[in-house]
């Protein structure tokens, strides 16, 4: 039931994706990561439904003195998404969080413009989007995600990932038109649990998995003829 690494876990939710995908007239996907962990998985579902592949910088915000507890996410220059619910639990506000919050803008943008080297975010009006990540415990930095790309206007918009908490991908299929996780889970407490090979996917292999999907989508593009001219 675990995956070997996130490679692996991309390929088994890209055949699930493909068998969607031929019975639905979605043409075109833009397939957007997650990064940094999500990238290496939605590499796999690019690849196999021969889609191009990019990336949407989101940043969890975290508990206090536990930053691996996300309550909060953030996207592009876009407010913060709380969780209410959790924010009450702990006693905090939202005010309480603006350092955390600042803090964590900062690393968003440098790994933006880090990621993009001036190229520009794909148009994502009108066509079908898939939205991978490895995994899904709490959902806050997918539903910050997913709701910067519905005010894009996209055709439809697909959440998948590999492992997730069952909660949390019934609450965000009010924000994805289709939620698709190959292993829910009831109990999920930390996604890596699911991962023999959970190491931490660095800025480096970010870059080197982009550069290489548009080199392999540019070469497998067909080339114009030449137009011979007489002499």
């Amino acid at each position: 039931m675990r995956f070997q690494n996130r490679q692996q876990a991309g390929r088994q939710l890209a055949a699930t994706l493909e068998e969607l995908w031929a019975t639905r007239s979605w043409p075109e996907p833009v397939v957007l990561g997650l990064p940094r962990g999500g990238v290496p998985v939605a590499a796999e579902v690019a690849r196999t439904l021969d889609a191009p592949l990019d990336v949407l910088v989101a940043r969890k915000i975290g508990v206090p003195g536990r930053p691996e507890v996300g309550i909060g996410a953030i996207v592009g220059d876009d407010p913060p998404l709380f969780d209410r619910r959790a924010l009450r639990m702990l006693g905090l506000t939202p005010r309480e969080l603006t350092p955390d919050v600042a803090r964590e803008r900062a690393e968003l943008h440098r790994r933006d413009a880090l990621y993009r080297h001036g190229r520009p975010a794909p148009a994502l009006r009108g066509r079908p989007v898939i939205l991978v990540d490895d995994g899904l415990a709490t959902g806050v930095t997918a539903r910050a995600a997913l709701r910067r790309i519905r005010a894009e206007g996209p055709a439809v918009l697909v959440l998948a990932v590999p492992v997730c908490a069952a909660g949390a991908a019934e609450e965000l299929s009010r924000d994805a038109d289709r939620v698709v996780c190959l292993r829910p889970h009831r109990d999920l407490v930390a996604v890596g649990a699911w991962y023999d090979d959970f190491r931490q996917v660095t800025d480096q292999e970010v870059i080197d998995i982009l550069e290489h999907q548009e080199t392999t989508r540019r070469r497998a593009r067909p080339t114009a003829p030449r137009h011979r001219t007489g002499a």
